[in-house]
């Protein structure tokens, strides 16, 4: 069970580029060692609670709300009726 320093340093990282093009890209630029399947942990809660996705290649986007890119996107999105 990760500890909550170790899933708020990896969602800072996330949310500081906002895309890596993969698991294991994120898994080498963490700033301390940490076993793989405790990032894969964090990366399925961090999905749950709508904070991540996946694009079709498997590249992990950052998708929370304090995202300027994707404020910026909504807002010039068409509104569907």
């Amino acid at each position: 069970m990760p500890r909550l320093d170790t899933i708020e340093m990896v969602e800072k990282i996330i949310s500081d580029k906002k895309e890596f093009s993969s698991k294991n890209k994120l898994w080498r630029d963490l700033p301390k060692q940490m076993q793989y399947p405790t990032l894969l942990t964090i990366l399925n809660y961090l999905e749950k609670s709508n904070k991540i996705m996946y694009d079709k290649k498997g590249a992990i986007l950052w998708i929370f709300a304090d995202n300027p890119k994707l404020k910026k996107l909504h807002e010039k999105s068409d509104v569907l009726r």
